[in-house]
C-alpha cells in the first residue's frame, strides 16, 4: 500500500530542528525500558501481567507469526480486538514488520468495516472470537466473502472458524522468537491508518507516522511530569485514538498500563483500589457514572494523581462533585484523531475557575481562531479553531477532497470545532460547525444551555438538537436522561433557565431518554439523537 501525504522536507525539518521530531519510533522507544528496567511490569489487563521485557518478546512472537501468514512491508492489516494484553502484541508486532495497523472500534460491524477494509486494502483482519454477546467470527467470515484482498484472519480467545488461524498460542507461549529479524521502519513512515467516526458521511483514513504519533503523549507526559513511578488506567478503547495513545503515553513513560476491556464503575473502582492506579484519561460520562455508585466514599482512591477528562466538557457540578470526592488534580484536555492533543488544562490551575475552558495550548501546539475566510481573529472572538504542531496528521488517505478542505495554507489544520481563546490564554469551545442550530436564522450552540441545564438538580445529561420545523427551519430539542425520581418537566426546566440565555435559546421540546447515544471516547452522537427524535415524532406508520 502507498501512502501519499503531505509531509515535506521544510515540515520535517522543522520539527527535527525543534527537537520534536526524531529516528526514534515506538519499538527504539520500548527498547530503552527493556534495557533499563525489563523486569518491570508493563501491561495487565486482569487475565496476564506483563513485563517490559515479556512485552518486548511477545511483540517480537507476534510479529514473527505475521510474518509466517504473509504480512510485509506496507501491508495493512485490519485489527477490532477490545482492550486485552492481545491488541499492544498485534498492534506493535506490525511494525516490526513495516506493515501499517488499521484499528478499529469494537463495535464496528460488517457495513463499517468493509468500507474500512476496502479503502485501507486490509491484507488481514484480526478479532475475537467473540465479546459481549456478539460473534465476530461470523462476521469475519461475511468479510471474507466480499474482500478480495482480504488473505487471512487472525483470531485471538476462541476457536477459529475453516480458513482462520489461531494467535492464542503465541500470547501463550515465552521467551523470543527464534531466528526472527524485524524490518527496519522509519520514523516518518506512516505506521498507523485510522479512521474517522464517519458521522457526516464516510470515514476518513488518517495517517499518522512515529513522529506524528509520538510527539503528543511525550509532550504531555513531560507537562505533567509523568514517570515510571504511575499507573495508567485505560478503559478508552484501544481501538480508538485516546485509549491507544494512553497506552503508549504509559511505555514512553516506563509505566504500568492497567488495561479494563469495558467501562463499568465498580470494576473500574476495584481496579483503581487494587493497581493503585494514579493516572486516568476518560470522559464526563463515565465520571457521572463513578459519582452514582452508592459505596464510593468508602474507597480508597489515594494513589490517584491525575484524572484527565475530554471528548465533551466537563460540567461544572460534575467537577466539584469528583473533587470532593477523589484527591489529585483534575484536569479537562482537548484534542481529536487527527491531531493529537490541542490544549489542556494544567496542574496548576482552579479546575473551577477554568471550567467551560480547555485550557491552554499544548507545549507543542499552535491555536489560532479564524472567521469563515480563514482570516486569524482577536482574543475573545469566536471563530474555526485551527492548531499546527508536530502532532498533526499527514493528511487523509486517498481523499485529495478532504486535505483540501481540511488545512489552511501554511499546513493549519481546520478542527471544525468553533471556540473563543481568552485574554489568559485558555480556550473555550462553543460548538460543532455543523451542531450550529438555526432557527429561523437566530444562529446559536447547545453547548451553552446545556452548561446551564446540568447544574438542574434532576439532570443526569442532556443534549439539545435541531429538529425540523416547516415554518423556522429548526427548532430545539432537549434530550434528556433524568436522575432517579420525578423526571423535570419543560415548563421547570424553561423556569430554571430564567432570563440567563436568549428566548430563542430556549428548548422548545423534551424528550426524556434512558440513555444518551455516547461514542466510545464520551462524545454526544448528536446525529443519532436527531434520528431517534424523528422516529418518535413520526407519524404511525411512516417508517413502515
Amino acid at each position: 500500500m502507498a501512502f501519499d501525504t503531505r509531509l515535506d522536507a521544510a515540515m520535517a525539518a522543522r520539527w527535527r530542528g525543534l527537537g520534536l521530531w526524531s529516528d526514534d519510533t515506538f519499538s527504539t522507544a520500548l527498547a530503552r525500558r527493556v534495557a533499563q528496567s525489563p523486569e518491570r511490569e508493563a501491561v495487565t489487563d486482569g487475565e496476564r501481567r506483563l513485563s517490559y521485557r515479556e512485552l518486548a518478546d511477545g511483540i517480537d512472537r507476534m510479529a514473527a507469526r505475521l510474518r509466517a501468514l504473509g504480512i510485509g512491508e506496507g501491508d495493512t492489516v485490519t485489527i477490532q480486538l477490545p482492550n486485552w494484553i492481545e491488541f499492544p502484541l498485534v498492534f506493535f508486532a506490525l511494525e516490526r514488520l513495516g506493515a501499517v495497523a488499521v484499528p478499529v472500534s469494537v463495535d464496528f460491524r460488517a457495513r463499517e468495516l468493509q468500507y474500512i477494509m476496502r479503502h485501507s486494502g486490509s491484507r488481514m483482519f484480526v478479532c475475537c472470537a467473540r465479546f459481549r454477546d456478539f460473534d465476530h467470527l461470523a462476521m469475519a467470515e461475511e468479510l471474507q466473502g466480499q474482500l478480495p484482498d482480504l488473505a487471512s484472519i487472525g483470531v485471538v480467545r476462541g476457536e477459529p472458524r475453516a480458513g482462520m488461524v489461531s494467535l492464542d498460542d503465541v500470547v501463550e507461549a515465552r521467551g523470543a522468537p527464534i531466528g526472527f529479524l524485524p524490518a527496519q521502519q522509519s520514523a516518518d513512515t506512516v505506521m498507523r491508518l485510522v479512521f474517522t467516526s464517519g458521522t457526516t458521511g464516510n470515514p476518513k483514513g488518517v495517517m499518522h507516522s512515529h513522529n506524528t504519533t509520538l510527539a503528543a503523549p511525550r509532550v504531555l507526559n513531560r507537562d505533567l511530569g509523568l514517570d515510571a513511578g504511575d499507573v495508567m488506567m485505560v478503559w478508552l478503547p484501544l481501538g480508538l485514538n485516546w485509549g491507544y495513545l494512553t497506552l503508549v503515553q504509559s511505555i514512553l513513560a516506563g509505566a504500568k498500563a492497567v488495561l479494563l476491556e469495558r467501562f463499568r464503575a465498580a470494576p473500574a473502582l476495584d481496579l483503581i483500589e487494587r493497581e493503585r492506579v494514579s493516572y486516568i484519561s476518560t470522559a464526563p460520562a463515565s465520571l457521572t457514572a463513578i459519582l452514582q455508585e452508592p459505596e464510593l466514599s468508602r474507597r480508597d482512591l489515594k494513589s490517584l494523581r491525575y484524572v484527565v477528562s475530554g471528548g465533551a466538557s466537563a460540567p461544572l457540578e460534575v467537577i466539584r462533585a469528583w473533587r470532593r470526592a477523589a484527591p489529585g488534580a483534575f484536569l479537562e484536555l482537548y484534542g481529536m484523531l487527527e491531531t493529537g492533543y490541542h490544549t489542556y488544562t494544567r496542574p496548576g490551575d482552579d479546575p473551577e475557575r477554568v471550567a467551560g475552558t480547555v485550557g491552554r495550548a499544548a507545549s507543542h501546539m499552535e491555536l489560532k481562531i479564524v472567521d469563515a475566510e480563514g482570516r486569524a481573529l482577536p482574543p475573545g472572538e469566536e471563530g474555526e479553531i485551527c492548531c499546527d504542531g508536530p502532532s498533526v496528521h499527514l493528511g487523509y488517505h486517498n481523499n485529495p477532497a478532504a486535505n483540501a478542505e481540511g488545512f489552511l495554507s501554511g499546513g493549519w489544520f481546520k478542527t471544525g470545532d468553533l471556540g473563543v481563546i481568552d485574554d489568559a490564554g485558555n480556550l473555550r469551545i462553543s460548538g460543532r460547525v455543523k451542531e450550529m442550530i438555526n432557527r429561523g436564522g437566530m444562529k446559536f450552540h447547545p453547548r451553552e444551555i446545556e452548561e446551564i441545564l446540568y447544574t438542574h438538580p434532576k439532570v443526569l445529561y442532556a443534549a439539545i438538537v435541531g429538529i425540523p420545523d416547516p415554518r423556522l427551519g429548526e427548532k430545539s430539542c432537549l434530550c434528556l436522561v433524568p436522575k432517579p425520581g420525578a423526571p423535570p418537566t419543560l415548563e421547570e426546566l424553561l423556569a430554571f433557565l430564567g432570563d440567563s440565555v436568549a428566548t430563542y435559546k430556549r428548548p422548545e421540546r423534551l424528550e426524556l431518554f434512558d440513555g444518551l447515544p455516547f461514542t466510545p471516547t464520551g462524545k454526544i452522537q448528536r446525529h443519532v439523537l436527531v434520528r431517534q427524535v424523528r422516529e418518535r415524532l413520526a407519524p404511525p406508520g411512516a417508517n413502515a
